[in-house]
């Protein structure tokens, strides 16, 4: 809770914590509820501008653009944590055991990441897309991968500076195993590098999987996506430009929110960040004088 409202005072994670609070609000309504059917065609109304009943307008078949916004936004928070969670599980694998283990397990694992690393997580998608088909799950996994190693390369060098403080040494001394002493020890103080990390993960989940749907790699024409429907729609972006904006829109604030809401829980989190905010916002000191001097 303590954490909680820490995040709240800070203006970014304010605008995080609503931000990914709607999406997730949106895409739970969308199971139970939606203006229109986003599958209903309705040639008679295509194109038509944000108004009364269609409050942001509908496309070229006719259908409700919100109702396809809203349906899109279970996508993204799919890949957004199916991806966060894969990312999660290989990098905290890969640091403990480039930090962790004897020399040659160590210098392997370095190498290891070091290669996976070279390869950005777009082009392993669209390759693993490429053998297997467009699908959600290659993106959850492709990018979950990609950034799980890019996890561990940041990850890696603070648990092995972690691990020759005090309290990981004594808890050595105590009978801790390394999987108590990573777990109770080790990964809390890691926390705020980890968060960032993985903040930027998410987000860049959510933009792959609007990439590779735009090119074709990503999502299945029939599951809704904000990547498939601005591909529909960006071919009439100059005969009508502003139904291009709503997924242009949904997807910039998304991996907005996520950015801002990764780096207010880094400094929420961090102790160092909170230590040295509380003695900028702290009491001035009054300076000494000596009585009829002028300071």
């Amino acid at each position: 809770m303590n954490t909680l409202s820490r995040l709240w005072r800070l203006s970014t994670g304010r605008f995080g914590l609503i931000a990914v609070a709607v999406i997730g609000i949106t895409a739970i309504a969308s199971l139970f509820w939606t203006p229109f059917d986003p599958r209903s065609v309705d040639i008679a109304a295509r194109w038509g501008m944000p108004g009364w009943p269609h409050l942001l307008g509908t496309d070229g078949t006719g259908r409700d653009i919100l109702s396809l916004l809203m349906v899109g936004a279970r996508t993204t928070i799919l890949v957004a944590v199916g991806a966060g969670l894969v990312a999660t599980a290989v990098g905290i694998l890969l640091a403990a055991l480039g930090a962790l283990t004897p020399r040659w397990t160590r210098e392997a694992v370095a190498v290891l990441i070091d290669i996976l690393i070279a390869f950005p997580v777009l082009l392993i998608a669209m390759m693993i897309s490429s053998v297997w088909g467009g699908s959600l799950w290659v993106v959850v996994w492709s990018v979950g991968i990609g950034f799980g190693v890019s996890i561990a390369r940041v990850t890696r060098p603070e648990l092995r500076r972690v691990r020759g403080s005090d309290y990981v040494l004594a808890g050595q001394a105590s009978g801790l195993t390394a999987l108590q002493n990573l777990r109770t020890h080790l990964l809390p103080n890691v926390a705020p590098v980890f968060i960032v990390q993985l903040s930027w993960s998410m987000a860049v989940a959510v933009l792959a999987e609007a990439g590779l749907s735009y090119l074709g790699f990503g999502a299945s024409v029939t599951s809704p996506s904000w990547g498939l429907l601005l591909a529909e729609l960006q071919q009439y972006l100059q005969i009508h430009p502003l139904s291009v904006v709503w997924p242009g829109l949904a997807i910039t604030l998304t991996v907005l929110a996520l950015n801002l809401l990764g780096d207010a829980l880094r400094e929420a989190t961090d102790p160092t960040l909170r230590g040295r905010d509380a003695a900028s916002h702290g009491p001035r000191a009054i300076p000494h004088t000596t009585p009829g001097v002028v300071a």
